[in-house]
Parts: C-alpha cells; structure tokens; sequence
C-alpha cells in the first residue's frame, strides 16, 4: 500500500468493465474487480486533484456497511483479500491491497435510492420551492437541515452523463413496477434506519445517501458502494445545529470551497490547494475511524 494518491488504474490484459468518476471497474468472468481510485468529482466534473487515501476509505467503509447490513439485504461482495483474486491480478497487489474488491456481476438497475432523514442539498432546494421533494408533501415551516418527521424515498434518475434528476416514486413504478420499486423502497429505508441508528451512536449524523442495487440470479442485491462520504451527508452529530448549512466529512467541504471561485463547473475543473486536499483527506479518515473503529496507516 502507497501513500501516493491513485489517480487512475491501466491492468495490461485485462478488461475494461467501466471506468467511473471515482471507480475503475474490471471484467473477471461472472465477477467484477471494482477498484476504488482517489479521484473526486463535484458537481459531476471529476477534478485534476486527488484525495490522499479517499479510496481505501471507501472501500473500507463499504466493507463494513455491507457486513452490517447483510441481515437486511444479500449485497455484492466477495473478497477483499488480493490472495483469493485471480492470479493474473497479483502483480497489481501494491494497488490492489485495501481500495478493491472482488464482486459479484450484477444487472444494475438505472436508480438511484436516495434516502433523507434531514433536510438538505437538492432536497432542500426542493423543498423551498413546492414545499414537498420528488412528490412527498412536507410540513410548511422547515428549515435547512431540519431533522424530517421520518426518513423518505426520494429515487433519481442515473445518468452517464450530467446530473441525475430527482423523480417520483410513482416515476419509478412506470418504469421498474410497482413490486420492484416497493422492494427498493421499504429496502433503501430499512437500511437507512439501521445504518444511521449505528453512526449517530458514534457522533455521525447520516443526513441523507443513497443506495445502488443489481438483480442477481433472480434476486435484488445492494451493489457498488454503501454509506460513504461520497454517497452520504456526514455531518458531526456535536456541532449539528438546524438552520443553516453543516460541518461535515464528506466532500461538501470541496464543493464549498469551489463555490468561492468563479469556476462555471464545466470540466476541466480546478485545481485544489495543499490545505484543501489535506482537509479534505483528514476528513475521509476520521470518518473511517469513528464509523469502524479503524483506521489506515499514513505516513506523516
């Protein structure tokens, strides 16, 4: 393992799966090698700089949500050790070790299942203007960051390209059904509920994430990653106040940052300060460690 921020991965003879804003993605048979880089994107324009350890961060985390939440829901998971990889991929272990994971090949399904416990982000745009988010009627009042009466569903479009759009859970129906999108529904907050339950009993508010699922050998299965700073609001239960925006571990920190420079966030993005990146890094890590109890070696 290096300290060496992994911009991008290039495995000679290997496939191609997909390469992600943040993931490079192989093709093993029936299996998939998913490979977490330390790439950052913000307003869907992957940045020139790098976070120092952002993805064995996600990677670890993901590990330890799927095994938390497997009573819930069956997830993709295989491996994470490089010694139970296919052969060919042992060369590669100095990068491999602690950002991959060896998965099952999943259909994904083109959702996105956004859970929101607290009142943020686009929901909170959302919110200001028709008092309701992807259709769901909310009390008239609320403030930014308010805690909402009960987690809701607020599923978006997936999108290659450009940013996703938030629809109606009827919107999803027309398009998955109604049995498959109850399925994803009651499963997205069932996970919600447990995950956030367990952080906010190590200081971590999970204001909102969001979930991606597959259908495997007939069943629907969680998929890519689960509960990380890039998929989540991580705000510090300690210093959280409604009303206004919050502190947190997730790359809202660089989005802040960006919105004080007169950048248009269409690509090439900008790149960020040492102290930025440092912030950012330190961020990821004690996300890691107050969530799992874990942390990851960096050399100082």
């Amino acid at each position: 393992m290096t300290d060496e921020p992994l911009a991008k991965t290039g495995f000679m003879g290997i496939e191609l799966f997909k390469m992600g804003k943040v993931r490079d993605v192989y093709t093993l048979g029936d299996k998939l090698l998913v490979v977490s880089t330390d790439r950052i994107s913000c307003f869907d324009v992957v940045l020139p700089t790098c976070i120092p350890h952002k993805g064995e961060v996600l990677t670890q985390l993901s590990l330890f949500w799927f095994n938390f939440t497997k009573d819930i829901v069956a997830n993709h998971f295989i491996s994470a050790e490089v010694s139970q990889y296919p052969k060919e991929l042992y060369k590669y272990s100095d990068i491999l070790k602690g950002r991959s994971m060896l998965v099952k090949k999943a259909q994904g399904l083109p959702v996105e299942c956004v859970v929101r416990g607290y009142l943020s982000g686009s929901g909170w745009n959302e919110y200001r203007q028709s008092r309701s988010i992807c259709g769901i009627k909310l009390p008239a009042g609320l403030r930014e960051s308010d805690k909402l009466p009960e987690p809701i569903f607020t599923p978006s479009t997936k999108e290659d390209v450009g940013h996703d759009i938030n629809v109606s859970e009827g919107y999803v129906e027309g398009w998955l059904g109604k049995g498959v999108t109850d399925t994803l529904k009651k499963t997205s907050i069932a996970l919600y509920e447990k995950a956030s339950q367990y952080a906010e009993s190590k200081g971590i508010i999970i204001a909102d994430t969001k979930f991606e699922f597959g259908v495997y050998e007939k069943k629907i299965i969680l998929i890519d990653e689960a509960l990380t700073p890039d998929s989540s609001r991580f705000w510090p239960k300690d210093q959280y106040k409604s009303g206004g925006g919050q502190p947190s571990f997730d790359k809202q920190f660089v989005r802040d940052y960006l919105e004080t420079l007169t950048w248009d966030k269409t690509p090439p993005g900008p790149e960020l300060p040492d102290e930025i990146v440092q912030k950012t890094s330190q961020k990821y890590l004690q996300a890691l460690t107050m969530i799992s109890g874990k942390g990851i070696s960096v050399k100082r």
